[in-house]
């Protein structure tokens, strides 16, 4: 079956050519027109992507993002309004994906969204094992699921994939282009911006202080590390 993609978007004009490029290239399309009915749109028909507009009534974009994330890891992807560089941050801050500036080509639509489905498809097939840990934290790669001091943490498809790739390489540190490329794909290599604000919103969540990590840590310069534990 076709991937289905929820278009959320108070501008009709917005919605109509969203839904027509995507409809071309064969996904199904489900529609919303205000935050509040994204929210209960994802409750009730569990999309596999979001296009989450911004300036909506009822609920804006990130209080419907982040009401979102409080139950479900569906891939969202941020539309802002050209220029708004702060919008962006915020949204991948309140644990959006990606994010795609107005007005754009049915070209690069299509390929955001190819991409965040990509990597969504990568955290279902990740190589499994039966349990990973670090410290206080452990994943359970079996059921893609993340603990802190045995209590489970939230995390989004796209945090997942980062934790997974710096499990994955112990004790190795990861340039930021190489973690771009294997977490979002070639085309994002020089958008650190995506990577520093997803790190430090996967440390919020994983390290008793952020500022002092133990999981994720950065080493100026060269990238980030898992450090291998002492034995």
């Amino acid at each position: 079956m076709s991937p289905r993609i929820l278009i959320v978007d108070d501008e009709p004009r917005y919605v109509r050519l969203m839904e027509a490029n995507l409809i071309t290239e064969g996904y199904q399309v489900l529609k919303a027109y205000d935050g509040q009915q994204a929210v209960d749109t994802v409750v009730q028909e569990q999309p596999d992507l979001v296009l989450l507009d911004v300036m909506m009534p009822v609920l804006d974009g990130f209080a419907a993002c982040k009401r979102i994330r409080e139950f479900s890891s569906v891939p969202i992807i941020m539309v802002t309004a050209k220029g708004e560089e702060q919008d962006r941050v915020h949204g991948l801050d309140l644990g959006a994906d990606d994010y795609i500036v107005k007005p754009f080509s049915a070209t690069e639509l299509l390929a955001r969204v190819r991409a965040v489905l990509r990597r969504a498809d990568k955290v279902v097939d990740a190589p499994r094992r039966a349990v990973f840990e670090h410290g206080n934290l452990r994943i359970d790669l079996a059921r893609a699921e993340v603990f802190l001091d045995e209590k489970m943490v939230f995390l989004s498809a796209t945090e997942y994939r980062i934790l997974l790739q710096m499990a994955q390489n112990v004790g190795r540190v990861l340039p930021s282009e190489q973690l771009l490329k294997d977490v979002w794909g070639d085309e994002y290599m020089g958008d650190k911006e995506i990577l520093w604000v997803s790190i430090s919103r996967l440390r919020q969540k994983l390290e008793e202080d952020p500022r002092t990590p133990r999981h994720i840590v950065t080493r100026q310069g060269l990238g980030y590390t898992m450090p291998a534990e002492e034995a």
